[in-house]
């Protein structure tokens, strides 16, 4: 790797761990030390544990003085065109209709184009992000990505592991309605009793209660859940486990059901590292965050996508709308 590599992940805990390169590529975590894990949404990468020629540690509100003077980039942005999306939507339904599956998350990129700027200056923008946003990045020569995202994927401390399940998305305005609607219910529900499902042969279960999480602009439903692990679990093999959970991926989660939502998402242009696990592992401890909220660019051209779970009740003209509110948000960090 180059040497101006540069890696980030604002932990659960507030604190971000930054990564300088050059970077060595690895099949494992080390044994001690510090590495960053950076794969794709299929987990394609032979050699994902990457670690730094040097790191630091630092308060999440230091992050900023860790990173790159790098000018603010200028995107022009283009809307996607909703033909596509209609057309993946109404298979989807169908698929849905005949059993193949009960949930899905087709993927809507929008595109932009450098007019100035550094893009990498995308990091600054999520570093200024506080928690329950955990900023996270990594730049290369001439490409990257970074974001700040709400989802973890899972932390593992010890024999403790934490998750949680975040589904279900409004406006800020429209909190109260969330609280009481069927569908956005429906659809948590989903996540949440397939991550419970998927963890209760490895330790004992506690999910806690449902509640909404304010993200300033939209709010989502959150149900944390924590797992005291029974033996060893190596961090490899629950990433496996875990990703992609049901908020991301298909439920049930099987290679037919996950070549259909990859073939959908590569129809409609979206970045193999969207909704990947990103994660850094210090000294046996490991944090991995789901990229979301987040932006992917290479030779001067962006994309900005954003996912939607597609069940039985749910309409075209909804998923939409709450595509563009996703975008919104992640567009309103960079400002």
């Amino acid at each position: 790797m180059n040497g101006q590599t540069v890696a980030f992940l604002v932990r659960p805990d507030g604190r971000a761990v930054v990564g300088h390169g050059p970077f060595v590529a690895q099949a494992a975590p080390p044994r001690a030390g510090v590495a960053f894990y950076v794969n794709d949404f299929m987990l394609g990468v032979a050699a994902p544990w990457q670690v730094p020629a040097r790191w630091e540690e630092v308060a999440a509100a230091d992050l900023l003085a860790c990173l790159g003077a790098w000018a603010a980039p200028a995107w022009e942005w283009s809307e996607p065109e909703a033909a596509g999306f209609a057309e993946v939507f109404q298979q989807v339904e169908e698929a849905i209709r005949r059993g193949a599956f009960e949930k899905t998350v087709p993927v809507v990129v929008e595109s932009g184009r450098l007019a100035g700027g550094d893009p990498r200056g995308v990091a600054l923008a999520f570093a200024r992000t506080r928690l329950p946003h955990m900023a996270y990045g990594w730049m290369e020569e001439g490409r990257g990505f970074a974001g700040a995202t709400p989802e973890l994927l899972f932390s593992l401390a010890g024999k403790v592991l934490r998750t949680m399940a975040l589904a279900g998305t409004a406006r800020i305005e429209e909190a109260d309605i969330l609280a009481v609607d069927d569908k956005e219910i429906r659809e948590h529900e989903y996540v949440a009793q397939a991550l419970v499902a998927k963890l209760a042969d490895i330790g004992e279960v506690v999910r806690r209660e449902r509640r909404v999480l304010d993200l300033g602009p939209i709010v989502h439903f959150l149900t944390p859940i924590e797992v005291r692990l029974e033996g060893g679990q190596d961090v490899d093999g629950l990433l496996r486990r875990l990703h992609p959970t049901p908020a991301l991926g298909p439920l049930p989660r099987v290679p037919e059901t996950m070549a259909m939502l990859v073939a959908w998402r590569e129809r409609l242009g979206w970045p193999a590292g969207f909704g990947a696990p990103f994660g850094v592992w210090v000294d046996g401890a490991f944090d991995a965050v789901v990229c979301i909220r987040g932006v992917w660019w290479q030779d001067g051209v962006a994309q900005l996508p954003a996912g939607c779970g597609v069940i039985e009740a749910s309409r075209l003209v909804s998923e939409w709308r709450e595509l563009r509110l996703k975008r919104a948000a992640v567009k309103a960090m960079l400002e």
